[in-house]
């Protein structure tokens, strides 16, 4: 058990927040999976205050996902503070993170995400600005830095800190490096030793082994997972016991796969109606099968389905066949 602010987190390993992945369906099954604390995609301070549809569908939080983390961004004071107002007296998220890490030119080109990287006072001046002005705790998603000769982690971390930031999420990789490269351990580690406020590492965990290697030799309270969580919640599962128990649970089987996909699949549609909720689980789909020999043609019919009975057919029958096979092998 720890803590961001006043928010008890049950154990060290966090969901990230993912663009285009990170909604209550996807949450709620990874929480169910055993994530201490679940991270919210990403939303548009200005959509937030324009009062886009969209948008306000993206802050719906089920009360089972708790506690839950709400990142928005925005490059601009004003409407930044109005959208950690707006999160803060409408939503039951328990936290309200900032995004300073997107590498996204879109979002640059707006003045947000990874831009901060390079200005450590805009960091103290924003983060202390929503501060004062909202009661939940206040946390910072950050990468390392801009590129390799622009690196100003441990200033932008102790400027958060400064402002009243209650922990930070540090991505091991610079702007430029985006998701290729390999995380730098070391600067996180040292953001770690020079803060006195909870640091999240974020980059390379790939399985449980490395979760526990990571939180030995940076010192971080807690390490966040997110491309490796996509189609597998077992890896939170699989990381959150083995840093308990020391015990490496195996994968998961095929049956087990197509179950949960099917799961996701009903709270999609539940979530988003089943035009979106199907467009949407096809991505989820693949991800589930990926690495299943023989998977090539239903990924290939998934990614065409148009319907929720026609999904639940493919997967069902993906299923049924995976089963025979190893039923044939064994005997």
């Amino acid at each position: 058990m720890w803590k961001i602010g006043d928010v008890e987190i049950e154990n060290r390993v966090v969901l990230a927040p993912m663009a285009g992945v990170c909604n209550s369906a996807f949450r709620l099954t990874v929480k169910e999976f055993g994530a201490g604390l679940v991270c919210a995609e990403m939303v548009s301070d200005k959509a937030i205050l324009f009062n886009n549809p969209k948008t306000m569908k993206m802050l719906y939080i089920d009360e089972n996902e708790r506690p839950l983390s709400l990142q928005i961004f925005g490059g601009e004071k004003e409407t930044l503070v109005e959208a950690a107002e707006y999160v803060d007296k409408n939503t039951t998220a328990d936290i309200i993170d900032i995004n300073m890490g997107c590498p996204v030119s879109k979002i640059i080109k707006c003045e947000a995400g990874a831009r901060w990287l390079l200005d450590p006072n805009k960091i103290y001046e924003m983060v202390s600005a929503v501060t004062e002005r909202v009661s939940k705790p206040v946390t910072c998603k950050m990468r390392i830095g801009w590129d390799e000769d622009h690196i100003y982690a441990v200033e932008n971390a102790k400027a958060a800190e400064r402002a009243g930031a209650a922990a930070i999420s540090l991505h091991g990789r610079t702007r430029v490096q985006m998701y290729e490269g390999q995380a730098d351990w070391d600067i996180i580690r040292q953001v770690k030793e020079a803060v006195n406020i909870p640091v999240i590492g974020n980059g390379d965990v790939t399985s449980p082994e490395l979760a526990e290697k990571m939180l030995k030799e940076t010192g971080v309270d807690a390490v966040m997972i997110g491309r490796e969580a996509l189609g597998n919640p077992w890896m939170i599962y699989r990381t959150v016991h083995y840093l308990e128990t020391g015990e490496l649970i195996d994968e998961p089987e095929v049956d087990d796969k197509v179950e949960i996909a099917l799961l996701h699949l009903r709270r999609l549609v539940d979530l988003k109606g089943e035009k979106v909720g199907v467009m949407e689980m096809r991505k989820h789909a693949s991800w589930y099968l990926k690495g299943i020999r023989g998977n090539g043609k239903a990924r290939k019919a998934l990614n065409q389905a148009e319907t929720e009975a026609e999904m639940v057919k493919i997967l069902t029958e993906f299923r049924e066949e995976m089963l025979a096979q190893q039923t044939k092998v064994e005997a």
